[in-house]
Order: structure tokens, then sequence, then C-alpha cells
């Protein structure tokens, strides 16, 4: 694989965690989505339970926990976004109920039928979406709901460089009607489903990110790992402007049947 097709997985792990460090978000997303997915669920009390499940430096956590009540946690594998999302929830005095610990989305530490709500954007996909579904539900009350962002495509057919690009990266990208069926397949009642705006992957991701790389770079001249990392994203931002006719990000939001 060439470095410019290089999953950014490939990369060094303390490199993709302080590069995104950087950034509000590690993933496309914005305040207006985060509440308008919110909106479609329902029955939330002080005494609620929700898990932000790769909440990253918590972004669309604490913005959450502004608009609902309930205790949550986030939990995310990188111990510097944990440090980084405690240190978001006490500035924004929310650190009595929220709080973030370090962990992976393949052990959750909640005991069965624990949550009210299980929140994911932009980060089932490390699991992927279907085992996501399916493993995460036993943590659910009956009546719970789900609610991720996962990349999805708009169209049945696409341009091989775009479709070769995320089938490296994601092999388990799908279309919407599909994504939805796996839902429910998976136990859960359809509740809404909409696609993220573009300005989720401008304004609120690529942008952030152009300061951010200068300033990666001038941290580590010549380092290859970290100029691969730059030109990986780069080019990402580059075939969404390209392609983003085909594909983007989207809400799904189930309800524990």
């Amino acid at each position: 694989m060439s470095d410019e097709n290089k999953s950014i997985h490939e990369f060094d792990f303390n490199l993709i965690c302080e590069y995104f460090s950087a950034i509000e978000r590690q993933g496309p997303g914005s305040p207006e989505v985060t509440l308008k997915a919110l909106s479609f669920i329902e029955n939330l009390t002080s005494e609620s339970r929700i898990a932000d499940i790769g909440c990253g430096t918590g972004g669309q956590t604490m913005v959450l926990a502004q608009h609902a009540p309930g205790q949550i946690t986030g939990i995310d594998l990188f111990p510097k976004f944990i440090d980084l999302f405690n240190q978001n929830a006490a500035r924004l005095n929310l650190q009595h109920r929220v709080k973030g610990i370090t962990g992976s989305m393949e052990n959750l530490p909640f005991p069965e039928n624990e949550l009210d709500v299980i929140w994911s954007e932009g980060a089932i996909y490390n699991i992927g979406f279907e085992r996501g579904l399916n493993e995460w539900r036993k943590f659910l009350k009956t009546g719970g709901y789900i609610a991720v962002s996962e990349a999805s495509w708009f169209t049945e057919k696409r341009p091989d460089e775009i479709h070769n690009f995320w089938m490296e990266a994601y092999p388990e990208m799908d279309t919407i009607p599909n994504k939805v069926a796996q839902l429910q397949k998976a136990g859960y009642v359809p509740v809404a489903t909409f696609i993220l705006p573009e300005n989720c992957w401008t304004d609120h991701f690529y942008v952030p990110q152009v300061a951010a790389q200068e300033t990666f770079l001038k941290k580590y001249p010549g380092k290859k790992t970290a100029e691969e990392l730059v030109t990986n994203m780069r080019r990402e931002a580059e075939l969404y402007a390209r392609f983003k006719a085909h594909y983007g990000y989207v809400f799904y939001i189930g309800k524990k049947i």
C-alpha cells in the first residue's frame, strides 16, 4: 500500500493522539448535529445513565451534558484524550456528572441493562458498525437508545478512486438502507436517520486541521511518519471535496426492543 493510501490505523498511536488533540472534534460533526440527534431521545431524567463510546476529547459529550440530564461516562482508548476530556468537563463545571475513563469499546465496564443511552459519534467503525450494535445492546435497558454516526454511501455506484479508498480504510462501509437493516436486525426499532451536513466535514473537521497541521509539522521537522500522517489527512480532505456527493456521515438512532 502506498503512503498516500495508508489507513489512519497504520500510524503511530501517540502521533495520532497528539495530532487530533489539537482540534475540538476528532471526527465530522457539530453541536447542531449532536442536538438534532438528541432531540429524538425521550424520557431522560437526572437518574439516566449515558455512555459516550469513543468520546475523544469530548467535543460532542460536553454538548450532550449541557442539554441532557443524567450521568455521562466517556470512554476512549487514548489516555491523553481522557485527560483533556476531564479537563473540559471541569472547565464547564460538569465534572460532578461527566467523567471520562480510559477503556476499550470491545470491553465496556458496565453491568448489563445499565444504560439509558449509548452515544458514539464517528467512532463505532473502530469495532465495526454491526458488531458494535450487537455487542453493546446488552448494556442498554429495554427502551434505551443507541445513537451513532457512521460513514455511509449515498449512492449505489461511485467512482473507483473513492470506492477503493474507503474499502481499504473501512470495508464495512455501506449504503443507508443496508445500515438501517443492520440496526433493525440487531434488535432495535429504527427511530431516526439523517445525513450530517457538509459543514460537519469542512468547518468542524478539515478546516481546523489546517493550522494544526502547520504546528504539527514544525514540531516534527523531517519526521517521515508525521509528514505521512498530515499527507494522509490532506488527501482525505481533498477526496471529500471531490466525491462528497457519494458519501458522508449519517446519524443512526435506534431504540432497544
